[in-house]
């Protein structure tokens, strides 16, 4: 029987074993996978007209499909050199908290009261004064009504044609008021 060693020597070549990771690249030189929900899983949909839903448009792919980006444009890069700057302000903090101990034994050790600082709020505190707004129980939100932009301002126009010659006292047949 074969070891496990053997039996991947004999599958792979020895020039391919010795690199790193095999991937195999997808569409367009796309690293790994591609992530792109099918037809039925998108939840955006746009209203075609007619009272049909359909679901929105594809995205075009991005132009750098395929390319490393580099760290520096991912990853936030130091600003000031290391060690100076932040050993400056840590060796400050350490004596402000230092003087403040020594000012409260002082005062424990004298009877008097420490002078107290003013204290920040926390956010769960800062959280809970905000008030949620109460939303009725009656409310339901506006359904989405299948007509395509085009038709729904065809609809308001006429609308507001309608309003204008009630306005302006012409009569005119009902027919002549619904949207084509």
């Amino acid at each position: 029987m074969k070891t496990f060693q053997e039996f991947i020597t004999e599958v792979y070549d020895k020039e391919v074993q010795g690199r790193s990771q095999i991937r195999r690249t997808g569409e367009g030189g796309r690293i790994g996978a591609e992530r792109k929900k099918t037809e039925p899983e998108k939840r955006r949909m746009k209203a075609v007209g007619g009272g049909k839903m359909v679901p929105a448009k594809d995205y075009k792919p991005r132009k750098d499909i395929g390319t490393q980006r580099q760290a520096s444009t991912r990853v936030q890069q130091p600003e000031q050199d290391r060690g100076s700057a932040r050993e400056k302000q840590l060796a400050a903090a350490k004596a402000e908290r230092k003087k403040a101990a020594q000012a409260r034994a002082a005062a424990k050790k004298g009877g008097a009261a420490a002078p107290e600082k003013k204290k920040t709020p926390t956010a769960s505190e800062l959280l809970s004064k905000k008030k949620a707004k109460k939303v009725s129980p009656e409310y339901k939100p506006q359904a989405a009504s299948g007509k395509s932009r085009e038709e729904r301002r065809q609809i308001r126009r006429q609308g507001e044609k309608l309003r204008r010659h009630l306005v302006k006292g012409i009569n005119k047949p009902a027919k002549e008021y619904e949207p084509r």
